[in-house]
């Protein structure tokens, strides 16, 4: 088996998943063979597998940086929220069933197996693997049954390091605070902790630190300055997507949906100098100016096409069209765009039908396998090749579908209205192939440049490798995994 580390943080979105990529990447440069692994992760942004199954999208991002294609076992139970109150449950790949949150406590521990039998695979293939948790394991409410933070780390006898963030303030009520609630038996496994995302001269908090050692008896590993580059990386939030400024040149609206997902589509474009990105929020009117609106990926298309309606955003698209403007929706959002959506086993909540937004003469009916599949596909108007993905459940048919958006293995895919203007797709991914992107941006009349997505990524992936090395003890980590 494998050395592991396991990083756990003092709460949500306090830099663990970041800091794994960039050990991760640490790792790879000195010569390990690493891989990344979360055992339980909550996201509707996720990426498709080379062995056909699904993951949370960090996890994707954190193979890259250990130079590895993604697979399932990174991540063997991915939690995809349909509602406020219920989320799909994914295991190793595969949807398994969609459950209400209060009914996932009783399913949680028949998991456990799944996520050690994933983390012993992993462990079996490499020298190292770095092991990201969920949310706080301050979260004793939760501790039962737990497969995400130290029910995981008890299980499998990984050491813990935990990660506060600075920024939001409270750093050492946030650590010393999660040692006072856990019990002896969890607090025993953490070994030491790390301080993330601080701005200004990290000395001033020497102090600050010193006293964390001495409250907590743990030893620190370092101070971890702000990444300033880490937009440049595919976001896990949609709220993280970096809006481009506000300037001259193509504008593409971004509609944020309730339900959102897989919306890594937007990075490509966002870090082009030619294109100005908007995620527009609920409760603001589609800009006037806007040339393309995109409909993303959503987990419930019948629950977000209310939510698009609520925000009066299908006004503001047949005004957007009658002007002139172009749309594409991606996924859930193709399935939108149609006639109608009907759902009559309820795979997405209650049985039923909703009328769509009439821009694609398509109808959807969801049922069948989800497709979770990587694609090869051939744009048809640019007659030009590109890399994606499909992951969706439900299939879309209709008189628009004569004229398909692409070519996927010698079938036609996705819709085009037949003013040209508004198109639909099952593909995700399709903006990080630079060519394609290019030649899509060209063709609507925006400006591309020469800005290489992926290869952007893997320069930030080292530059971040280096930031940890410049400011962790990095060699101590790698001696504490066991």
């Amino acid at each position: 088996m494998a050395r592991a580390l396991m990083i756990q943080g003092t709460g949500s979105n306090v830099g663990k998943s970041m800091l794994v990529a960039g050990l991760c990447r640490a790792a790879r440069l000195r010569g390990l063979s690493v891989a990344p692994f979360k055992p339980q992760n909550m996201s509707n942004n996720a990426a498709v597998t080379a062995d056909g199954g699904e993951i949370g999208r960090a996890q994707a991002l954190q193979a890259m940086a250990c130079g590895l294609a993604a697979h399932s076992d990174m991540n063997p139970v991915l939690l995809k929220p349909e509602t406020e109150t219920g989320a799909q449950v994914v295991v190793q790949g595969k949807r398994l069933t969609s459950t209400r949150a209060r009914d996932y406590a009783a399913l949680k521990p028949t998991l456990m197996g799944a996520v050690l039998d994933s983390f012993r695979r992993l462990g079996a293939r490499h020298d190292l693997v770095i092991i990201e948790g969920a949310g706080s394991p301050a979260e004793t409410n939760l501790r039962r049954g737990d497969i995400a933070n130290m029910g995981f780390a008890e299980a499998a006898g990984v050491p813990v390091i935990l990660c506060g963030d600075i920024d939001r303030g409270g750093v050492i009520a946030q650590i010393v605070g999660t040692q006072a609630v856990m019990p002896p038996v969890d607090a025993d496994l953490i070994k030491g902790f790390i301080i993330n995302k601080f701005r200004g001269d990290p000395r001033l908090f020497d102090e600050g630190y010193a006293a964390i050692g001495r409250m907590t008896g743990w030893r620190g590993y370092g101070v971890l300055p702000w990444f300033a580059e880490a937009w440049r990386l595919p976001a896990e939030d949609a709220l993280d997507i970096a809006e481009t400024p506000r300037r001259a040149g193509f504008h593409i609206v971004c509609l944020r949906l309730s339900r959102i997902a897989n919306f890594d589509d937007l990075d490509p474009l966002s870090q082009e100098p030619g294109v100005r990105v908007t995620m527009l929020p609920p409760g603001q009117p589609i800009p006037a100016d806007a040339d393309l609106v995109i409909l993303p990926g959503t987990k419930s298309t019948r629950g977000d096409l209310a939510f698009l309606r609520a925000q009066g955003w299908d006004i503001d698209l047949i005004a957007h069209h009658r002007r002139g403007g172009r749309v594409l929706g991606i996924c859930g959002g193709y399935q939108m765009l149609g006639q109608n959506v009907a759902d009559p086993a309820g795979i997405e909540g209650p049985p039923g039908e909703t009328p769509g937004l009439g821009l694609l003469d398509i109808r959807t009916v969801m049922g069948g396998d989800k497709q979770t599949t990587l694609a090869h596909a051939r744009h048809a108007a640019l007659d030009l090749p590109f890399a994606g993905y499909e992951i969706h459940i439900g299939q879309s048919d209709g008189p628009d579908c004569a004229r398909p958006f692409a070519q996927v293995n010698g079938r036609p895919e996705g819709a085009i209205s037949a003013d040209g203007r508004v198109a639909g797709s099952y593909l995700h991914g399709m903006f990080a192939d630079d060519s394609f992107r290019r030649a899509w941006l060209a063709a609507l009349g925006a400006q591309p440049s020469d800005h290489a997505y992926s290869a952007g990524v893997e320069a930030t992936l080292d530059a971040l490798a280096a930031h940890v090395e410049a400011h962790l003890d990095v060699e101590g980590l790698l001696s504490l995994a066991a």
